[in-house]
Protein backbone atom coordinates (compact mmCIF):
# COMPACT_ATOMS: atom_id res chain seq x y z
CA UNK A 1 0.00 0.00 0.00
CA UNK A 2 2.83 2.41 0.84
CA UNK A 3 4.40 1.81 -2.56
CA UNK A 4 1.06 2.47 -4.23
CA UNK A 5 0.65 5.77 -2.38
CA UNK A 6 4.12 6.82 -3.53
CA UNK A 7 3.00 6.68 -7.15
CA UNK A 8 2.54 10.28 -8.43
CA UNK A 9 -0.48 9.28 -10.53
CA UNK A 10 -2.19 7.77 -7.50
CA UNK A 11 -1.29 10.76 -5.33
CA UNK A 12 -2.56 13.37 -7.76
CA UNK A 13 -5.45 11.60 -9.49
CA UNK A 14 -6.81 8.28 -8.22
CA UNK A 15 -6.63 8.98 -4.48
CA UNK A 16 -8.08 12.53 -4.67
CA UNK A 17 -10.91 11.27 -6.90
CA UNK A 18 -11.88 8.44 -4.55
CA UNK A 19 -11.62 10.59 -1.43
CA UNK A 20 -13.55 13.41 -3.12
CA UNK A 21 -16.32 11.05 -4.24
CA UNK A 22 -16.70 9.58 -0.75
CA UNK A 23 -16.75 13.05 0.82
CA UNK A 24 -19.31 14.32 -1.69
CA UNK A 25 -21.62 11.37 -1.04
CA UNK A 26 -21.31 11.49 2.75
CA UNK A 27 -21.86 15.24 2.94
CA UNK A 28 -24.81 15.26 0.53
CA UNK A 29 -27.45 15.43 3.33
CA UNK A 30 -25.68 18.52 4.75
CA UNK A 31 -25.60 20.21 1.30
CA UNK A 32 -21.82 20.33 1.53
CA UNK A 33 -20.89 17.99 -1.31
CA UNK A 34 -18.75 20.83 -2.64
CA UNK A 35 -16.13 19.85 -0.05
CA UNK A 36 -15.18 17.06 -2.46
CA UNK A 37 -12.58 19.33 -4.07
CA UNK A 38 -11.02 20.27 -0.75
CA UNK A 39 -11.06 16.65 0.44
CA UNK A 40 -9.35 15.43 -2.71
CA UNK A 41 -6.75 18.18 -2.50
CA UNK A 42 -6.06 17.46 1.18
CA UNK A 43 -5.66 13.74 0.44
CA UNK A 44 -3.01 14.55 -2.16
CA UNK A 45 -1.14 16.91 0.18
CA UNK A 46 -1.00 14.25 2.89
CA UNK A 47 0.03 11.51 0.47
CA UNK A 48 2.79 13.68 -0.99
CA UNK A 49 3.98 14.45 2.54
CA UNK A 50 3.88 18.24 2.51
CA UNK A 51 1.35 18.63 5.33
CA UNK A 52 3.27 20.87 7.74
CA UNK A 53 3.44 24.50 8.81
CA UNK A 54 7.15 24.87 9.54
CA UNK A 55 8.84 26.29 7.65
CA UNK A 56 5.89 28.18 6.19
CA UNK A 57 6.96 28.26 2.56
CA UNK A 58 4.91 29.66 -0.31
CA UNK A 59 3.62 26.20 -1.28
CA UNK A 60 2.56 25.50 2.29
CA UNK A 61 0.82 28.87 2.45
CA UNK A 62 -1.17 27.73 -0.59
CA UNK A 63 -2.32 24.68 1.39
CA UNK A 64 -3.26 26.87 4.36
CA UNK A 65 -5.30 29.26 2.23
CA UNK A 66 -6.96 26.33 0.46
CA UNK A 67 -8.16 25.03 3.82
CA UNK A 68 -9.30 28.50 4.84
CA UNK A 69 -11.26 28.88 1.59
CA UNK A 70 -13.01 25.53 2.09
CA UNK A 71 -13.94 26.42 5.68
CA UNK A 72 -15.13 29.91 4.77
CA UNK A 73 -17.14 28.58 1.84
CA UNK A 74 -18.83 25.95 4.01
CA UNK A 75 -19.68 28.56 6.66
CA UNK A 76 -21.13 30.84 3.99
CA UNK A 77 -23.34 28.05 2.63
CA UNK A 78 -24.57 27.09 6.10
CA UNK A 79 -25.10 30.61 7.44
CA UNK A 80 -26.58 32.44 4.45
CA UNK A 81 -27.20 32.18 0.72
CA UNK A 82 -24.26 33.66 -1.22
CA UNK A 83 -25.06 36.57 -3.52
CA UNK A 84 -23.26 38.20 -6.44
CA UNK A 85 -21.60 40.58 -3.98
CA UNK A 86 -20.22 37.60 -2.04
CA UNK A 87 -17.83 36.68 -4.84
CA UNK A 88 -16.65 40.25 -5.28
CA UNK A 89 -15.87 40.65 -1.57
CA UNK A 90 -14.22 37.24 -1.23
CA UNK A 91 -12.21 37.93 -4.37
CA UNK A 92 -10.80 41.08 -2.79
CA UNK A 93 -9.97 39.23 0.43
CA UNK A 94 -8.07 36.46 -1.31
CA UNK A 95 -6.42 38.89 -3.73
CA UNK A 96 -4.77 40.42 -0.68
CA UNK A 97 -3.96 36.95 0.66
CA UNK A 98 -2.17 36.18 -2.61
CA UNK A 99 0.34 38.91 -1.85
CA UNK A 100 0.93 37.35 1.58
CA UNK A 101 1.60 33.94 0.03
CA UNK A 102 4.27 35.26 -2.32
CA UNK A 103 5.57 38.14 -0.19
CA UNK A 104 9.05 36.65 0.23
CA UNK A 105 9.43 36.13 -3.52
CA UNK A 106 8.11 39.55 -4.45
CA UNK A 107 10.47 41.14 -1.91
CA UNK A 108 13.42 39.98 -4.03
CA UNK A 109 12.30 42.09 -6.99
CA UNK A 110 12.82 45.78 -7.68
CA UNK A 111 9.96 48.07 -6.48
CA UNK A 112 8.56 48.73 -9.95
CA UNK A 113 8.43 45.00 -10.71
CA UNK A 114 6.85 44.29 -7.33
CA UNK A 115 4.06 46.75 -8.10
CA UNK A 116 3.38 45.35 -11.58
CA UNK A 117 3.64 41.65 -10.72
CA UNK A 118 1.86 42.00 -7.39
CA UNK A 119 -1.02 43.96 -8.90
CA UNK A 120 -1.31 41.49 -11.78
CA UNK A 121 -1.46 38.43 -9.54
CA UNK A 122 -3.91 40.09 -7.15
CA UNK A 123 -6.16 41.07 -10.06
CA UNK A 124 -6.01 37.53 -11.44
CA UNK A 125 -7.03 36.02 -8.09
CA UNK A 126 -9.80 38.58 -7.61
CA UNK A 127 -11.28 37.88 -11.02
CA UNK A 128 -11.06 34.10 -10.78
CA UNK A 129 -12.65 34.04 -7.32
CA UNK A 130 -15.39 36.57 -8.14
CA UNK A 131 -16.30 34.93 -11.46
CA UNK A 132 -16.26 31.38 -10.09
CA UNK A 133 -18.12 32.04 -6.83
CA UNK A 134 -20.90 33.65 -8.87
CA UNK A 135 -21.58 30.13 -10.22
CA UNK A 136 -22.39 28.79 -6.74
CA UNK A 137 -26.04 28.19 -7.63
CA UNK A 138 -25.26 26.05 -10.73
CA UNK A 139 -23.83 22.68 -9.74
CA UNK A 140 -23.12 21.66 -13.35
CA UNK A 141 -21.18 24.76 -14.35
CA UNK A 142 -19.47 24.96 -10.94
CA UNK A 143 -18.29 21.36 -11.15
CA UNK A 144 -17.06 21.78 -14.72
CA UNK A 145 -15.21 24.95 -13.73
CA UNK A 146 -13.49 23.18 -10.84
CA UNK A 147 -12.49 20.30 -13.08
CA UNK A 148 -11.02 22.58 -15.75
CA UNK A 149 -9.31 24.99 -13.37
CA UNK A 150 -7.66 22.17 -11.45
CA UNK A 151 -6.51 20.21 -14.48
CA UNK A 152 -5.56 23.35 -16.40
CA UNK A 153 -3.49 24.82 -13.58
CA UNK A 154 -1.99 21.42 -12.79
CA UNK A 155 -0.87 20.43 -16.26
CA UNK A 156 0.30 23.97 -17.01
CA UNK A 157 2.40 23.93 -13.83
CA UNK A 158 4.01 20.65 -14.88
CA UNK A 159 4.81 22.14 -18.28
CA UNK A 160 6.22 25.14 -16.42
CA UNK A 161 8.59 22.82 -14.52
CA UNK A 162 6.81 22.59 -11.17
CA UNK A 163 5.95 18.98 -10.36
CA UNK A 164 4.60 19.69 -6.85
CA UNK A 165 2.22 22.45 -7.95
CA UNK A 166 1.25 20.27 -10.89
CA UNK A 167 0.23 17.47 -8.53
CA UNK A 168 -1.72 19.95 -6.41
CA UNK A 169 -3.64 21.21 -9.43
CA UNK A 170 -4.43 17.75 -10.76
CA UNK A 171 -5.64 16.67 -7.32
CA UNK A 172 -7.95 19.68 -7.23
CA UNK A 173 -9.28 18.73 -10.65
CA UNK A 174 -9.77 15.11 -9.59
CA UNK A 175 -11.73 16.13 -6.49
CA UNK A 176 -13.89 18.42 -8.61
CA UNK A 177 -14.35 15.61 -11.10
CA UNK A 178 -15.72 13.44 -8.30
CA UNK A 179 -18.24 16.15 -7.45
CA UNK A 180 -19.20 16.42 -11.11
CA UNK A 181 -19.70 12.65 -11.35
CA UNK A 182 -22.10 12.74 -8.40
CA UNK A 183 -23.92 15.61 -10.12
CA UNK A 184 -24.24 13.57 -13.30
CA UNK A 185 -25.84 10.73 -11.33
CA UNK A 186 -28.04 12.62 -8.86
CA UNK A 187 -28.72 15.88 -10.70
CA UNK A 188 -30.30 18.67 -8.68
CA UNK A 189 -29.88 16.90 -5.36
CA UNK A 190 -26.23 17.96 -5.38
CA UNK A 191 -25.29 21.54 -4.48
CA UNK A 192 -22.00 23.27 -5.19
CA UNK A 193 -22.34 26.48 -3.23
CA UNK A 194 -19.43 28.63 -2.14
CA UNK A 195 -17.98 25.48 -0.59
CA UNK A 196 -16.87 24.25 -4.01
CA UNK A 197 -16.55 27.46 -5.98
CA UNK A 198 -14.45 29.36 -3.45
CA UNK A 199 -12.12 26.43 -2.83
CA UNK A 200 -11.38 25.66 -6.48
CA UNK A 201 -10.95 29.30 -7.50
CA UNK A 202 -8.60 30.20 -4.65
CA UNK A 203 -6.45 27.10 -5.02
CA UNK A 204 -6.32 27.25 -8.82
CA UNK A 205 -5.35 30.93 -8.73
CA UNK A 206 -2.58 30.33 -6.19
CA UNK A 207 -1.26 27.23 -7.96
CA UNK A 208 -1.07 29.04 -11.30
CA UNK A 209 0.44 32.17 -9.75
CA UNK A 210 2.96 30.03 -7.90
CA UNK A 211 3.99 28.30 -11.10
CA UNK A 212 4.62 31.73 -12.67
CA UNK A 213 6.73 33.00 -9.75
CA UNK A 214 8.40 29.79 -8.56
CA UNK A 215 8.85 28.02 -11.90
CA UNK A 216 8.80 28.98 -15.56
CA UNK A 217 5.10 29.23 -16.40
CA UNK A 218 4.35 32.01 -18.88
CA UNK A 219 2.10 34.77 -17.54
CA UNK A 220 -0.27 34.49 -20.51
CA UNK A 221 -1.34 31.12 -19.13
CA UNK A 222 -3.16 33.03 -16.39
CA UNK A 223 -5.19 34.88 -19.02
CA UNK A 224 -6.31 31.59 -20.55
CA UNK A 225 -7.27 30.16 -17.15
CA UNK A 226 -9.24 33.32 -16.40
CA UNK A 227 -11.46 32.43 -19.36
CA UNK A 228 -12.66 29.16 -17.79
CA UNK A 229 -15.53 30.71 -15.76
CA UNK A 230 -16.45 32.74 -18.85
CA UNK A 231 -16.69 29.94 -21.40
CA UNK A 232 -18.53 27.67 -19.00
CA UNK A 233 -21.43 30.12 -19.12
CA UNK A 234 -22.17 29.28 -22.76
CA UNK A 235 -25.66 27.80 -23.34
CA UNK A 236 -26.22 24.21 -22.26
CA UNK A 237 -28.60 21.77 -23.95
CA UNK A 238 -31.83 20.88 -22.26
CA UNK A 239 -31.77 17.38 -20.92
CA UNK A 240 -30.26 15.18 -18.24
CA UNK A 241 -27.63 16.46 -15.83
CA UNK A 242 -25.02 14.10 -17.28
CA UNK A 243 -25.40 15.61 -20.74
CA UNK A 244 -25.17 19.16 -19.43
CA UNK A 245 -22.11 18.22 -17.37
CA UNK A 246 -20.32 16.84 -20.40
CA UNK A 247 -21.04 19.94 -22.51
CA UNK A 248 -20.11 22.35 -19.71
CA UNK A 249 -16.86 20.45 -19.17
CA UNK A 250 -16.01 20.72 -22.86
CA UNK A 251 -16.55 24.49 -22.74
CA UNK A 252 -14.35 24.88 -19.66
CA UNK A 253 -11.65 22.51 -20.87
CA UNK A 254 -11.23 24.53 -24.07
CA UNK A 255 -9.90 27.42 -21.97
CA UNK A 256 -7.87 25.08 -19.78
CA UNK A 257 -6.43 23.44 -22.88
CA UNK A 258 -5.48 26.85 -24.18
CA UNK A 259 -3.56 27.49 -20.96
CA UNK A 260 -1.68 24.22 -21.35
CA UNK A 261 -0.94 24.98 -25.01
CA UNK A 262 0.54 28.34 -24.06
CA UNK A 263 2.67 26.70 -21.37
CA UNK A 264 3.88 24.10 -23.86
CA UNK A 265 4.76 26.71 -26.48
CA UNK A 266 6.59 28.85 -23.93
CA UNK A 267 8.64 25.83 -22.89
CA UNK A 268 9.84 25.52 -26.50
CA UNK A 269 11.09 29.04 -26.82
CA UNK A 270 7.92 30.92 -27.82
CA UNK A 271 7.87 34.41 -26.36
CA UNK A 272 5.71 37.53 -26.51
Amino acid sequence: MNELLQNPIVQSSALPFVVGLVAAALLLPLRLSGLAAAAGFAAAVMAIGNFALEPLTATRKIVVLGGAAALLGALADLAFRPTRLTGIVLGAVFAGATLWVFAAILAQKVPAEVAIVGAGLAAFTWWLVAATVSLHYDMVRAGATGLALGLGAGFAAVLGASALLGQYGMALGAGSGAFLLLTMVLGGRVQAGATLTLTVSVLAALIAAGAVLLAQLHWLTLVALAMVPVLVRLPLPRGAAWMQSVVASVYALVAAGGACALAWLAGRGWTI
